[in-house]
């Protein structure tokens, strides 16, 4: 069965497809992942069973790796295409899962945005910039709560 969200749903639809990523996983949270071109494995656990000796990951750590590593490559092409000095960055995403008062699920996402050698100011505009910019912060817009917290130079 496939069913089709129609692109004036999304905030922002691509108008060129540069790049895509596909994964195929068996047996949900408890199974594994592997991306079609065999560069990525993973076995899944489930958070409620992660544990210091949990083998794998989950849905929420691999959201949020792509999330600050999206985040990051966008706020570096904000600090060149407005002539920003960043200095170092460095992005930390928290993906939080929750439950909704109708009984599902969902998440929250906490962005944390480090440039100690970048002026408050000047990371906070960037930032912003990036926010706009970046394809997880798109694709989220609207339906996912995302804080995000800024780390500069006084």
């Amino acid at each position: 069965m496939s069913v089709e969200i129609p692109a004036g749903a999304a905030t922002a639809a691509p108008r060129d497809t540069v790049y895509t990523a596909s994964v195929r996983v068996s047996g949900g949270r408890g199974g594994r992942a592997e991306s079609l071109t065999g560069s990525f494995r993973a076995t899944l656990t489930r958070p409620a069973e992660r544990g210091p000796d949990a083998p794998g990951t989950d849905p929420e750590e691999l959201f949020a790796a792509g999330y600050a590593a999206c985040f990051d490559s966008a706020l570096a092409a904000v600090g060149r295409r407005e002539r920003i000095t960043l200095g170092p960055t460095e992005v930390t995403a928290s993906v939080s899962l929750g439950t909704t008062d109708g009984g599902g699920y969902a998440i929250a996402v906490l962005l944390e945005v480090s440039a100690p050698s970048c002026p408050r100011a000047d990371l906070e505009r960037a930032v912003a910039a990036a926010h706009l910019l970046c394809p997880y912060s798109n694709a989220v817009r609207g339906n996912t709560p995302v804080t995000i917290r800024v780390d500069g130079q006084d």
